[in-house]
């Protein structure tokens, strides 16, 4: 087959890394990629959201299946466009992305299929949105309604800081026209899980967990991000939770959105937070996780591609057999720029990765990586490389990642040093 991958992050260079290694991959495009998508795939100079150019590359090279990366060409309706085209596309329409693409929609659909979340209201108005924060109380969670990169969450501690995001937000200052609505909800107070399903419209291949770190410094300090790092699978998941997860949260909104007239086809990711045992949804995302695809691929035993087309195809009923996961847990350190998620330089060298790359159980997936005039690795974004392994515990993966991350040499890096340290801690206190 032909394939297209859409996007240019971590998560894209783990599902390139996983997707050369099929059988039935003969030629892997990525567009637009990164200097290390280029060790499995040929990137092709076409912007992810540049959803009409992709169409036209996707026919000139006659491409076999898209799998898209990234939520905003998901958003923007690229997979409408390729279905338009009879192009197979691993990915929802814009209508069921939306899922993601607005969080009051997803709260809305909840309330009406009573899957389990955070009590909230919905605000275009500051008057009435100062009003619902002063009645609630803090803490208080203050939410873009549209896509901010992972960005648009704020936890308020004060009634003062609440009601500051949410001035922010509706102003356009912080989020542009993401913020044009709000969401604003209860603050749930227990500990966040990610989770993974596919879906072909009606029925799920549930995958399995992992879990995020959003804030930008050690002990979950600093502001929000698109992630810092991530482990898998989750140190506290149960068979008994995760039958939950499926029953009471997944396979209702799979079925809501059928009932709603917009089936999903994808990738559906449940950012949960468990209170008491009991999992409520977050928010939805419509494509995998990063940080959390890099672990997840390290794991995953079976043909990627196998899944993913059968996903595209309504034929998920055929794979509950295909897939499986490794024992063996792994983990994702991100390696930022100095300043993230604020303002921070570019093309900044890199040296050392090759080097890194080499030791057991360890692989370092690109993000925000180019390479400058002499050729030479340098930076191209804020999150800029995933330094990923896998090992026979959470510990000794978290030891080989580090392992990694010393050995890179890049003055204007930074990262968490305490990746999985619930898990760690957790791990500890059993011996």
């Amino acid at each position: 087959m032909k394939l297209l991958l859409i996007g240019s992050g971590g998560r894209e260079h783990a599902l390139a890394w996983v997707l050369a290694q099929s059988d039935q991959c003969d030629v892997l495009y990525c567009a637009p990629g990164n200097a290390g998508i280029e060790e499995c795939a040929e990137c092709v100079d076409i912007a992810a959201e540049d959803v009409e150019a992709l169409v036209a590359f996707a026919k000139e090279k006659a491409i076999d299946f898209v799998v898209v990366g990234p939520e905003g060409p998901l958003v923007a309706g690229l997979a409408d466009r390729l279905n338009e085209e009879n192009i197979t596309v691993f990915g929802p329409s814009a209508a069921a992305a939306a899922l993601e693409g607005s969080k009051g929609f997803m709260k809305d659909l909840c309330t009406k299929y009573d899957i389990p979340t955070a009590a909230y209201g919905r605000f275009t108005n500051l008057v009435e949105a100062k009003t619902f924060i002063k009645e609630q109380g803090a803490p208080i969670v203050v939410k873009a309604d549209g896509l901010a990169a992972g960005k648009g969450v704020i936890i308020a501690e004060t009634e003062e800081e609440a009601i500051e995001a949410a001035t922010d937000m509706l102003s356009g200052d912080s989020f542009g026209t993401a913020g044009n609505e709000i969401v604003i909800e209860e603050f749930m107070d227990g500990e966040e899980l990610s989770y993974f399903a596919l879906a072909d419209g009606k029925t799920i291949l549930p995958l399995t967990s992992a879990q995020d770190h959003k804030r930008a410094y050690d002990g979950d300090q600093g502001p929000n991000t698109g992630g810092m790092g991530a482990y898998s699978p989750a140190h506290f998941i149960t068979p008994e939770l995760e039958e939950k997860i499926i029953t009471r949260i997944i396979e209702p909104t799979i079925a809501a959105m059928a009932a709603e007239g917009t089936p999903f086809t994808g990738v559906l990711y449940a950012g949960l937070m468990v209170v008491n045992g009991e999992p409520k949804l977050i928010e939805y995302n419509v494509r995998f996780g990063d940080p959390e695809c890099q672990p997840l691929m390290m794991r995953l035993q079976g043909d990627m591609l196998e899944i993913l087309l059968a996903s595209a195809e309504g034929r998920l009923d055929e794979m509950h057999d295909k897939v499986s996961w490794s024992d063996s847990p792994a983990l994702c350190v991100v390696m930022a720029t100095e300043g993230y998620p604020g303002s921070y330089p570019k093309n900044t060298q890199i040296k050392g990765v090759k080097r890194a790359d080499q030791i057991g159980g360890v692989k370092i997936f690109h993000a925000g990586t180019g390479k400058n005039a002499d050729d030479q690795l340098v930076s191209t974004g804020g999150r800029v490389l995933g330094v990923t392994a896998l090992a026979d515990s959470v510990e000794e993966a978290c030891k080989a990642a580090y392992r990694a991350v010393d050995i890179i040499d890049w003055p204007d890096g930074f990262c968490r040093r305490d990746i999985a340290w619930r898990a760690i801690g957790t791990q500890e206190a059993a011996e």
